[in-house]
């Protein structure tokens, strides 16, 4: 059999985008992964090529692990992370594994073929967070397998809206007072364009802007916009208006970046400037949205998390049910090694908490 097998390394692992380590057979190249992620119960765009590219940016590497279950193929991307202070690198599987579908058998090989690769690539452990419905009977699988819970590292409760509806339909789905504010945002003048790369300009420092007043780290927005562009899987939406002080050009109020896996659209990033606030922009951004994922023939919209109270509320406003997942699950390859991180971990964590008291000083 030509190509890597399944229980070697493809060469060095290194800092750039592509796989490290793949398997032979129908999956490993990118386009065949895509499409199976894409198609699957379970997948979401972590899973794709364009999040691994996106991300190898930031120095991460990126691995795929596929093997045979007793219901179909069963795999998962890793992104890999090396600790500074040791040989041993630790993989996370954002919205892993993917089957189609996804059972205890497969839980059960990808586990055997994951002690394998782990073993071939130095992994002290690997930690998944599979976009699996709380309740859904695969918990006790993972268990079964030596997978031990641990907290989510991904979002874990989002909400989902079915835009196979009529437009009427899912517009009757708002609350009546989100109709108003619609209403109220295109009295204004607020109107919503997609703007492409070129509104990136615009929208990357409002998304910057939100994230420090919110308190969360701004994304590599413009990386994950690329990847997923050249793919065709990416939309930038953003609400705009007439300046207020009559300078040429229009007054940018909010946006929101947008991923495509299979039938469903994902708005990953947004953001919104105090005026766009005080003009609602925000709630007609968000229903030009959902208004135009159904229009473009998606059949599930993903709000991307409603783990914050306000944010809840918010989107609860546009319909849909909010869905809670299963949370992360973590292998531990290599005790010794997942040992000295964890201890690493604690460390660092007192050594930092040290010279900030005594930065405090």
């Amino acid at each position: 059999m030509s190509g890597p097998s399944r229980h070697d390394p493809a060469g060095p692992l290194r800092p750039e985008v592509g796989p490290a380590w793949l398997p032979a057979g129908p999956l490993a190249d990118d386009p065949a992964w895509d499409a199976f992620v894409a198609a699957a119960p379970s997948g979401s765009f972590p899973q794709l090529t364009a999040w691994a590219e996106a991300n190898a940016r930031g120095g991460w590497q990126a691995c795929r692990v596929v093997t045979d279950g007793p219901d179909g193929p069963v795999g998962v991307q890793l992104l890999l992370h090396r600790p500074r202070w040791g040989p041993w690198w630790r993989a996370y599987g954002h919205r892993g594994p993917i089957g189609s579908p996804l059972t205890a058998g497969g839980i059960a090989a990808l586990t055997a073929e994951l002690r394998r690769a782990g073993r071939a690539l130095r992994l002290s452990r690997v930690l998944l967070d599979p976009e699996l419905p709380t309740g859904d009977g695969l918990e006790a699988a993972f268990r079964a397998e030596g997978w031990r819970p641990v907290s989510p590292f991904e979002i874990n409760v989002t909400r989902i809206i079915d835009v196979s509806q009529p437009e009427a339909a899912l517009w009757a789905a708002l609350r009546s007072k989100w109709r108003q504010y619609v209403g109220k945002a295109r009295r204004e003048g607020v109107t919503v364009v997609e703007a492409g790369a070129a509104g990136l300009d615009a929208f990357v420092p409002i998304h910057e802007a939100t994230a420090r007043r919110v308190g969360f780290r701004p994304a590599r927005v413009r990386a994950v916009y690329e990847a997923f562009a050249r793919r065709g899987g990416a939309q930038v939406l953003i609400a705009q208006r007439a300046a207020a002080d009559g300078s040429p050009g229009p007054e940018a109020l909010a946006g929101l970046l947008l991923v495509a896996c299979g039938d469903r659209r994902i708005e990953l990033y947004g953001g919104m400037t105090g005026p766009g606030a005080e003009l609602h922009a925000n709630y007609l951004l968000k229903w030009e949205s959902i208004r135009r994922a159904a229009a473009a023939g998606f059949r599930r919209y993903d709000m991307w998390g409603t783990d914050l109270p306000g944010l809840a509320r918010f989107k609860s406003g546009f319909g849909g049910h909010e869905t809670t997942y299963t949370g992360g699950w973590e292998l531990v390859v290599r005790p010794l090694g997942a040992s000295l991180e964890r201890v690493a971990g604690v460390a660092g964590g007192l050594l930092a908490r040290r010279r900030a008291g005594g930065t405090r000083r």
